[in-house]
């Protein structure tokens, strides 16, 4: 009975996630439904289990959230996002809009902007460049989202994205954890999705296809629509109702400003992760007073948090002066970390909750006896909940919150780097989570004007395709040569 409760709470959460309920609502009923199959205490497991887990996600990664949408909305209405990308695409030109629009994409979200404040940025320049190139609509989807949530998000080192954080504190890491292992991956995402978009652009020149018919991409209808944003808030961390809440600036930045604090993000994260924390005396943080945690624990967020407030700064400082309002875009950039850290926390309480059910042994058993070793299954787990959440970073929580310990245990008899767990963790989060249900791929259909039926197949082949062939490399190359 314990095992049918987990699989109904589960079978409940992702039917009506993908109806578009709230999650905030979802993950404890569908909590206590696995709870009340297993006869365990309800109210213990929703006020005790469900919660504390929630919260210790909160406290850990709530000032991730709140600096990087803050970062994201000033460098949108700071016009630094509009900038960077015009700068791109002038300079590589319709001859080259698609490779245009991947590296615009990489370059913004590699840099520490929302996936979702890229999106609402890129996709009208994108609609303009592929309209005087003669690309077909269709393949703005996949082109916007190989560029701004595949390789910046889980692969290249050092990148501030939520999912790259996230096993920092299980595995005692760095953002740039396993750095050789990330580029190798990066490499094979950006040289893949770029030869499928290739291919596919030149088909649709061959057969005379050209930008097609309809209006620009209706970035304002999907952000009002409350189906995208229950979708959306589990998959990154920014809400789409705050996109609109201030004003951008009709006076843009100079390129060097636009790009300096992106460098700030960078710079910032590489020297605290690798020359300033290890050096640091830390000692107090054994105390209670503190957690009993340690430095490696808390190192990576620590240099994470720095990089993008010391970026915020650099921001305010060269372009503050060009923002409408600086009220304005600080209220609306912190107001749109609060839904999606909540939402993603109450996936993390649901987990803990499945977690603790004693018929959840047979299922870490299972996923551990996966054949090909603990990377492998490591691989499976953290893809299975991410496709199951629709959310990269819930999936991942999930699956390091029950099975982390085990991992690490199993890695130390075998002389495993935990960089390399930490790498192949968050590229395997990265893969599957692009499912139909997924809120970024929901979003960016609908902010681009398209449908699944026209562009989705696209988008898995040069997301999902290639970051699953990624991910057997740095397994493959990792299990032979161990991390680098």
């Amino acid at each position: 009975m314990g095992l049918l409760g987990i699989l109904l709470g589960l079978g409940l959460l992702v039917w009506l996630a993908f109806r578009g309920w709230s999650v905030l609502l979802l993950a404890p009923a569908a909590a206590l439904v696995a709870a009340a199959f297993a006869g365990e205490p309800l109210l213990a497991h929703w006020t005790q289990t469900f919660m504390g887990s929630a919260a210790r996600f909160v406290a850990s990664f709530f000032p991730l959230f709140l600096l990087g949408a803050l970062f994201g909305k000033l460098m949108e209405d700071s016009g630094a996002v509009s900038t960077i990308a015009a700068w791109m695409t002038s300079r590589l030109g319709t001859r080259r809009a698609m490779l245009a629009v991947v590296l615009a994409g990489a370059a913004v979200t590699y840099g520490g902007v929302s996936l979702f404040v890229a999106i609402f940025v890129l996709v009208p320049m994108a609609t303009a460049l592929f309209r005087e190139a003669g690309i077909p609509r269709r393949l703005m989807p996949a082109a916007v989202a190989l560029g701004t949530s595949t390789f910046t998000m889980s692969a290249m080192p050092g990148t501030p994205a939520i999912q790259n954080a996230i096993p920092m504190p299980f595995f005692g890491t760095t953002p740039f954890a396993a750095p050789g292992l990330g580029l190798l991956a990066s490499a094979i995402m950006l040289g893949f999705g770029l030869w499928w978009l290739g291919r596919r652009e030149a088909a649709a020149r061959r057969a005379g296809e050209g930008f097609g018919p309809g209006a620009e991409a209706p970035a304002d209808a999907a952000v009002d629509d409350p189906l995208v944003r229950e979708r959306a808030v589990v998959a990154d961390g920014f809400d789409p109702a705050e996109i609109h809440r201030s004003r951008e600036t009709t006076a843009s930045p100079p390129i060097l400003l636009a790009a300096l604090p992106l460098v700030v993000v960078v710079a910032v994260n590489l020297v605290l992760s690798l020359l300033v924390l290890p050096r640091i005396d830390a000692y107090y943080l054994a105390e209670p007073r503190w957690g009993e945690t340690s430095l490696a624990a808390v190192a990576g967020v620590w240099s994470v948090a720095v990089a993008l407030a010391a970026a915020i700064l650099v921001l305010v400082a060269t372009s503050g002066a060009r923002l409408p309002s600086l009220r304005a875009s600080a209220d609306a950039g912190a107001n749109a970390a609060v839904l999606p850290v909540l939402s993603v926390a109450s996936l993390v309480g649901f987990g803990a909750v499945v977690a603790a059910m004693p018929a959840f042994e047979a299922v870490r058993d299972w996923v551990l006896g996966i054949g090909g070793g603990p990377l492998v299954s490591l691989a499976a787990a953290t893809n299975i909940l991410a496709a199951l959440t629709g959310s990269a970073s819930g999936g991942l929580t999930i699956a390091l919150d029950a099975l982390a310990g085990t991992y690490l245990r199993l890695t130390a008899e075998q002389g495993i780097d935990p960089g390399l767990l930490h790498r192949v963790a968050v590229i395997g989060a990265g893969t599957l989570d692009s499912l139909p249900h997924n809120g970024a791929v929901v979003t960016l259909l609908a902010v681009c004007g398209c449908t699944h039926r026209d562009s989705y197949m696209d988008i898995v082949i040069s997301s999902v395709v290639g970051a699953l062939i990624a991910l057997a490399a740095v397994i493959a190359v990792g299990g032979l040569a161990g991390s680098f």
